[in-house]
C-alpha cells in the first residue's frame, strides 16, 4: 500500500480531499528544494509525519466553527489541513500567519491552486488586526504560555485552541498555569506516541 493510500485508510478522507493533500505534497516537494519549509529528511514521511499529524485536528472541529487562526504556519501544518476540512463551509476562513515572506508565498500558492478559503498574513502575529477566532491552531511554534499570550486578542468565550504538542506537554501546562487559568483536555496523537492534541478553552490571565 502506498503512503497516501495508508493515509486515506487511516483518515477515511474523500477522494476529493486526498487530491488536495496530494497537490499540497507536490508543491511542498517542489518548493522545499529552494526554501526550508520542512526538514528534507522528513519529506519522505509527509503522509505520516506531516499530513496525518495535521489532519488529526480536523475531527475536533465543531460544526459551528467558521473563523480559524493558525500560528506560525510554515509549510501549512496544521493550518492548510484545517482549510481543506472547512473548504465546503460557505463562510469559512482560515487565517495563516507566517512572518517569512517566501514561506507566506508558498502558502498563497497552495491556497490558490487547491482553492482553499485562506487569508495569509505575511508578518508578525502582533501586527494582525484583532478578530474573534472560533479555533486557534499551532504546531511546533511556541510553548503554551506564549501561545496563550499570542491568542489573547483573538479569544471569545467560545474559542477553542487545538495545539499539537509533544512529550513536554505536562511541563508546558505547569509553566502556563503560573500566568493563566484555563480548561484543557488531551487527545492521544495518531502520529506521535509521545504526543497529543491539547484542547484549551476559557483562557484568562491571572
Amino acid at each position: 500500500m502506498q503512503p497516501e493510500e495508508e493515509f486515506q485508510a487511516k483518515t477515511n478522507v474523500s477522494h476529493e480531499t486526498l487530491k488536495k493533500y496530494k497537490a499540497w505534497h507536490r508543491l511542498l516537494v517542489k518548493w522545499n528544494a529552494k526554501i526550508n519549509l520542512v526538514a528534507k529528511s522528513t519529506l519522505p514521511e509527509f503522509w505520516t509525519r506531516h499530513a496525518l499529524d495535521s489532519w488529526q485536528i480536523t475531527p475536533l472541529l465543531r460544526e459551528t466553527d467558521q473563523n480559524c487562526l493558525d500560528f506560525g504556519s510554515g509549510g501549512g501544518f496544521p493550518g492548510l489541513s484545517v482549510a481543506i476540512a472547512l473548504a465546503e463551509r460557505a463562510e469559512a476562513r482560515v487565517t495563516l500567519t507566517e512572518s517569512a515572506g517566501k514561506k507566506a508565498s508558498f502558502l498563497k500558492t497552495v491556497s490558490r491552486e487547491v482553492d482553499l478559503p485562506t487569508h495569509i498574513h505575511s508578518g508578525r502575529i502582533e501586527d494582525l488586526d484583532d478578530f474573534s477566532a472560533d479555533v486557534i491552531t499551532a504546531r511546533a511554534f511556541a510553548p503554551l504560555d506564549r501561545l496563550l499570550g499570542y491568542s489573547q486578542p483573538f479569544l471569545s468565550p467560545e474559542t477553542q485552541l487545538l495545539l499539537l504538542k509533544g512529550a513536554a506537554v505536562d511541563e508546558e501546562l505547569e509553566l502556563a498555569r503560573a500566568q493563566w487559568t484555563f480548561d484543557y483536555e488531551t487527545v492521544k496523537s495518531l502520529s506521535d506516541e509521545d504526543g497529543c492534541i491539547l484542547k484549551v478553552k476559557n483562557v484568562n490571565r491571572r
